[in-house]
């Protein structure tokens, strides 16, 4: 992994919210799940939908483009266990976000 890359600040995206970055060339989707920060890769391997253009319920968003579901918190995948979404290392550093990718 690379180096962490500031990306935000933490007012950027409120709990419940998410946002897309480009960390060192990677389309990398971020959330704020009740405070807590983590990152996943930003494109659905279904078909290749953006995820973060998707909907987000607690800690599980859905692909806006055939609604495979992912959590956020750990990759997995909610439609099929053989898939899952790479995640990122997220820290906080005051009040900006920083990500590994």
């Amino acid at each position: 992994m690379s180096d962490f890359v500031k990306v935000a600040a933490r007012s950027e995206i409120s709990p419940g919210s998410m946002k897309a970055f480009d960390v060192n060339g990677r389309g990398v989707a971020l959330f704020n799940i009740g405070g807590n920060f983590c990152a996943i890769d930003d494109t659905c391997p279904h078909r290749g939908g953006p995820l973060s253009q998707g909907s987000l319920e607690e800690n599980v968003v859905t692909c806006p483009w055939h609604g495979w579901r992912y959590d956020v918190t750990t990759g997995a995948c909610l439609n099929n266990p053989s898939v899952s979404q790479k995640r990122y290392p997220v820290q906080v550093k005051g009040e900006d976000l920083y990500v590994s990718a």
